[in-house]
């Protein structure tokens, strides 16, 4: 994958020997447990800083930084970076080598050891862009985790597999929009922004990458909580080839209270979930009929 636009020198960042070569000087073998596979290519991890517009004003959180490969080209551009690796032995490296290939902006990166689905602080300035290339086993769950959790993330762009993020930017009416399609709406405008092949990965995945843009939007208007609309969206796709009234009658305590409750939000019973916007689940949400033993 190849750039014509001028970039600066490539010195500092990690090319496919780099990355080998740091990865047996500590002991680092990637595993297929945790997704790991390593971007080799500096024209990739520039093309994804400027596809995420990170700017000098931007302090970025990043999951999953592995070798730094990503690491060191938003800290090309970005006020301040901050990662958080789970693996402790990367996490023990990644300030050193941030040190080693770019000390002038040693000052400005945070390292944090931690489940990224454990976090709920970050040190430094609060994050306004989340840019990362997500283990393909937790995409989903992190990306919602650190956009509920962040509300001053305004820009996100994810790698992620390609099938995930056609889920995660399918529309209604689409055969592969779902849950996360769903849920990612709730907080931001979502969209494709570009295919990342398999060549740029050491070691190579055996599925293609594709990049997502989130742009952080005000949920939709409504008297029911996140919860509670995610509640619906859950039971609307847990059973998908279900009508409504069908599949959401655990959720209302029968199949009639869900006809109901699917009436009074103005949305025709014999729908399947697939078919609604976030909107309109939030509107099924607070129509949730009131069983007697509530």
């Amino acid at each position: 994958m190849s750039s014509t636009d001028p970039t600066p020198s490539d010195s500092h960042l990690l090319g496919a020997s780099d990355i080998r070569e740091l990865a047996e000087a500590f002991g680092v073998k990637p595993t297929k447990q945790r997704g790991q596979n390593f971007v080799i290519d500096g024209n990739t991890v520039r093309r994804i800083v400027r596809a995420a517009e990170v700017t000098p004003e931007d302090a970025v959180v990043e999951v999953g930084p592995g070798l730094g490969s990503l690491t060191l080209a938003l800290l090309e551009v970005a006020r301040h970076v901050t990662a958080v690796e789970i693996d402790p032995l990367l996490a023990q490296h990644l300030p050193t080598t941030v040190a080693a290939r770019m000390p002038e902006k040693a000052e400005n990166f945070n390292l944090v050891l931690s489940d990224a689905m454990e976090v709920t602080e970050l040190p430094g300035p609060a994050p306004t862009a989340l840019v990362a290339n997500l283990p393909y086993n937790v995409a989903v769950p992190v990306l919602l985790h650190m956009l509920a959790t962040f509300p001053s993330i305004e820009r996100t762009l994810v790698m992620v597999q390609s099938e995930v993020a056609d889920r995660l930017a399918a529309k209604p009416g689409n055969k592969v929009y779902g849950v996360p399609s769903v849920k990612a709406n709730w907080y931001a405008d979502v969209k494709r922004a570009g295919a990342i092949g398999r060549n740029v990965f050491w070691p190579a995945p055996n599925v293609d990458s594709g990049l997502v843009s989130l742009i952080r939007r005000e949920p939709p208007k409504t008297a029911a909580s996140r919860e509670e609309v995610f509640a619906v969206v859950d039971a609307a796709f847990a059973q998908r080839r279900k009508t409504l009234r069908a599949a959401l009658a655990g959720w209302a305590g029968s199949p009639a209270a869900a006809e109901q409750a699917l009436a009074a939000a103005g949305i025709d019973h014999r729908l399947r979930g697939e078919m609604l916007t976030v909107e309109q689940f939030a509107a099924i949400a607070e129509h949730k009929p009131v069983k007697d033993s509530e």
